[in-house]
């Protein structure tokens, strides 16, 4: 079980001492309990943390999205420079317009999900430095030395 967690705790897992010459089977026990222990406490499971699907990118990409702005707006651009006589031109000014458009709104909803997945990492970190804690009291009530 602990060897799931590895990953997980690797750059963070304290080291773990048996104080009291607990045996390495029994300082293996401990541990697992205490990892449960520790999960049950804070509501943080490392394993299912480490197991858990990435964020994935927004699925438009920018140059898609930009192309089918401009399309947008050369068709509407198109609509109105025919009304005022010169739909080409309109085309090309509505073309421009769309695609600048489409953009900028591709761009801030990158932004956006940025913003989401620096926010849940940081929220991850702190339960993750939670179920540490929690993790090293159980391990020290029991006789162990943890740094």
């Amino acid at each position: 079980m602990l060897a799931a967690i590895a990953p997980v705790l690797s750059a963070q897992e304290p080291y773990v001492y048996p104080a009291k010459g607990q045996s390495a089977e029994q300082m293996s026990a401990d541990k697992a309990q205490c990892q449960a222990w520790a999960t049950q406490q804070t509501g943080f499971d490392p394993l299912k943390a480490a197991t858990a699907p990435q964020p994935t990118p927004g699925t438009q990409s920018g140059k898609g999205g930009l192309l089918r702005g401009g399309a947008k707006g050369a068709a509407a651009g198109a609509a109105i420079g025919a009304m005022a006589g010169d739909a080409g031109k309109g085309a090309e000014i509505g073309a421009v317009g769309g695609g600048v458009l489409s953009a900028a709104k591709h761009r801030r909803q990158q932004q956006a999900e940025q913003k989401a997945q620096a926010q849940q990492a940081q929220a991850q970190g702190a339960k993750s430095a939670d179920f540490l804690r929690a993790y090293g009291a159980c391990l020290k009530g029991r006789g162990y030395s943890v740094e």
